[in-house]
């Protein structure tokens, strides 16, 4: 038998809302969720490694610049271009070595530290990073991507490599990567249909559609 006062564990909704009684939906959680670099690294190396020891990461952060229109008695603001915040990934160190010969070649391919060379191009370098959330499904449950976040033109613009501290007897060396990057797209799983960012909504001048 269904408990209805659990309905009212909400904000209450007004009357020609499409579920005025509707229950609190359950939230996404921050710690369910999975990194994946592509084309990172030297000869599309295997980045699994990364994946396994991620232990935090920012979602995009889209802003504008603001246009301001001064008028007789006022002022009219408008959005003017868009940039993206820089993205901070943090990395256990490991004792393989694995995770930083990783973060090492990639840097190497932006700049060669031991011959002092540059990159020909920006696509040398650039790789790509899917930022998914996740269910919390493991094992015989395969789990499911409830939002991926396709982070396009990535590239790394510092590290900071965690020093050593005898007074930190359980902590991690880690190492943080702060990735500046050119677009983000939104869509429910790898290679899906975009969502929220990147959607197709259409451009509008009053109601008339001037095209996407």
């Amino acid at each position: 038998m269904p408990i209805a006062s659990l309905t009212r564990f909400s904000v209450p909704l007004s009357t020609d809302a499409s579920a005025s009684s509707q229950g609190l939906l359950m939230p996404k959680l921050q710690y369910r969720f999975r990194v994946t670099l592509v084309d990172f690294g030297v000869g599309g190396a295997p980045t699994t490694e990364l994946t396994k020891q991620v232990m935090s990461v920012d979602r995009p952060k889209p802003s504008f610049e603001e246009i301001k229109l001064d008028v007789y008695n006022s002022t009219v603001k408008l959005a003017g271009k868009h940039k993206f915040e820089d993205i901070k990934l943090k990395l256990r160190d490991d004792m393989t070595n694995a995770v930083t010969t990783l973060v090492g070649q990639q840097m190497q391919t932006q700049f060669d530290f031991y011959e002092q060379s540059s990159a020909s191009s920006g696509q040398d370098y650039k790789f790509t990073m899917y930022i998914e959330i996740l269910d919390g499904g493991n094992g015989n449950f395969e789990p499911i991507t409830l939002e991926t976040f396709e982070v396009q033109g990535c590239w790394i613009k510092a590290i900071t490599y965690d020093g050593g501290d005898y007074s930190k007897a359980t902590d991690p060396l880690t190492m943080e990567l702060t990735i500046c990057y050119d677009n983000a797209v939104q869509t429910q799983f790898i290679g899906g249909d975009t969502m929220g960012l990147g959607s197709f909504v259409g451009r509008t001048n009053g109601t008339n559609s001037i095209g996407s």
